[in-house]
């Protein structure tokens, strides 16, 4: 990573390509980007009423804190809105809405002090998204819904764009994940015992690169990007918004990113949806990333109510 593009006049292509180098994107707000954060916070303050969502946890028992997020969150991620407003955020971001494919987009949470930093709010180790069966084309958004200030955003490990890290990613299926550990984040309120793909050697946080934008900002990076969620002390909980997209074209020619590291297995190309019509990738394209572990567990998640 060498370079931060603000408002980048790069048509898609373009775009991924830079991405897959391990550049990052951001972006002033769009129509839909405002429109999206709009609808979060009014789920988010319907949900804590006269509390504001950002201090609610210096007022609220952690246990009652952690049931409200697993109500909101869910609640979130399948109104039909949330995907309205992503389609149309693709459309004003120059995706060609026939090939840009997305998963659902998620509420995310960063409690200040420690608070709750488990399960419906895991506070995330070092990571590469594409240890947890992600392609290499996978693509991140992300938007606050607040503001935020550099206390309690994400912080990106450079380093280790062309460096790769020791880690457990051998262990993990994302089909096995599916059909045990991912219903279960409301469950872990104290300590969190998921088994999840990890760094096995010590990683320098720095140098680090923290991006602060407004609300409705979007910033863009690969799924390969060395992340981390940075300790939270700003005394105030951060809800932000995150989704993935792939291009069809560069699923089908296995484009993207190099993998230095990933060894998982399983994979999540069967979330996403298309722009156009929320269909399915078709199955031929996805059976090129498949392997012989479907039988281990769901290869697409089918969430029971309240989970997200």
């Amino acid at each position: 990573m060498n370079a931060i593009y603000i408002d980048s006049p790069l048509d898609d292509a373009q775009r991924r390509e830079q991405l897959y180098n391990g550049q990052l994107m951001v972006y002033s707000a769009t129509p839909s980007a405002t429109a999206l954060i709009e609808h979060a916070r009014a789920l988010c303050e319907e949900a804590f009423g006269e509390l504001h969502p950002t201090t609610a946890q210096h007022h609220m028992p952690v246990e009652e804190y952690a049931a409200l997020l697993s109500d909101l969150k869910p609640r979130f991620i399948h109104h039909p809105k949330s995907k309205e407003h992503i389609q149309g955020l693709m459309r004003e971001l120059g995706c060609d809405p026939e090939k840009t494919y997305f998963d659902v987009p998620r509420m995310r949470s960063s409690t200040s002090d420690d608070y709750l930093t488990s399960g419906i709010a895991y506070a995330f180790h070092p990571h590469r998204d594409t240890w947890y069966s992600a392609p290499m084309c996978q693509l991140n958004w992300w938007l606050p819904i607040y503001d935020v200030t550099p206390d309690n955003v994400m912080a990106f490990h450079p380093r280790y764009w062309s460096e790769p890290v020791q880690n457990s990613s051998r262990d993990y299926n994302y089909y096995e994940w599916n059909a045990t550990a991912r219903r279960d984040a409301a469950k872990f309120v104290k300590k969190d015992t998921r088994k999840q793909p990890k760094a096995e050697e010590q990683i320098e946080l720095d140098p680090q690169v923290r991006v602060v934008t407004p609300p409705g900002g979007v910033l863009v990076f690969s799924a390969a990007q060395l992340h981390s969620s940075v300790p939270n002390t700003s005394g105030k909980t951060r809800f932000s918004i995150d989704f993935r997209t792939v291009n069809l074209d560069d699923v089908a020619a296995r484009a993207g990113a190099p993998n230095l590291d990933s060894e998982c297995t399983g994979t999540t190309l069967r979330d996403y949806l298309r722009v156009t019509d929320l269909e399915h990738i078709p199955e031929d394209v996805v059976a090129m990333y498949d392997d012989d572990t479907a039988d281990r567990g769901e290869v697409v998640f089918s969430a029971p109510q309240g989970v997200a």
